[in-house]
């Protein structure tokens, strides 16, 4: 098994591969490790800190700096490259001040099929209707199963979950089980607002003429 020592940057959040993430750097050590990163060009880690634990995260390189403040903090935009899991952790990466740690990357298999992708874009857009958000356009063939999983209501352990499945295939049905669970909640939730908003007004019904009926 092949590892790799990494800068560490842990955060109470899911980063994915592919992702463009925006951060704030303002810390001493993360200056640092912003430092490091421009000057020699390396990649850092975003472990997951979810419940007092450390194990899976994501490879972030960083992609641009959008500006720098005086006191040395910056607002930078990053993206991530691979998954890995921590094999060790360092609360400090030998004299740097920012930690770091030992990993193993995560190969992951893209193996997703076009149906189901079709399925999980059509399932979005019925989320993103529902909440009467417009859905970007995408390209079906080569959407990316982690481009959504941010803007899906998926809670932090879910996105954990999902950042630990090493196939697209899987992913894509992960996502597709939480939308159709959660399209009907949804459903309901637009059914008690319209109902709200009848709430005093006259309701109008439909006549019934009671032709075919039968006691039961």
């Amino acid at each position: 098994m092949t590892t790799a020592v990494l800068p560490m940057f842990p955060l109470e959040m899911v980063a994915y591969q592919g992702e463009l993430l925006s951060l704030h750097i303002f810390e001493e050590r993360y200056q640092q490790l912003l430092k490091d990163c421009e000057e020699s060009n390396i990649t850092f880690g975003i472990p997951t800190y979810i419940n007092n634990t450390l194990s899976y995260g994501t490879e972030m390189q960083v992609m641009q700096v959008v500006k720098r403040y005086p006191s040395g903090a910056a607002d930078i935009i990053c993206k991530g490259l691979r998954v890995f899991k921590l094999v060790d952790f360092y609360s400090t990466l030998g004299e740097r001040l920012y930690a770091g740690g030992e990993v193993v990357y995560v190969p992951f298999e893209h193996n997703a099929s076009l149906d189901l992708k079709k399925e999980f874009v059509k399932l979005l857009t019925t989320f993103y209707d529902l909440l009467d958000v417009n859905t970007p356009e995408v390209a079906v063939q080569t959407i990316s199963a982690f481009r959504f999983a941010q803007k899906m209501g998926l809670d932090m352990q879910q996105q954990y979950e999902l950042l630990q499945i090493a196939s697209e295939s899987d992913c894509f049905k992960y996502l597709i089980t939480h939308l159709k669970a959660a399209i009907p909640t949804l459903k309901s939730v637009n059914r008690t607002k319209e109902l709200i908003k009848l709430n005093g007004h006259f309701k109008n019904f439909d006549p019934l003429d009671f032709k075919d009926y039968k006691l039961e």
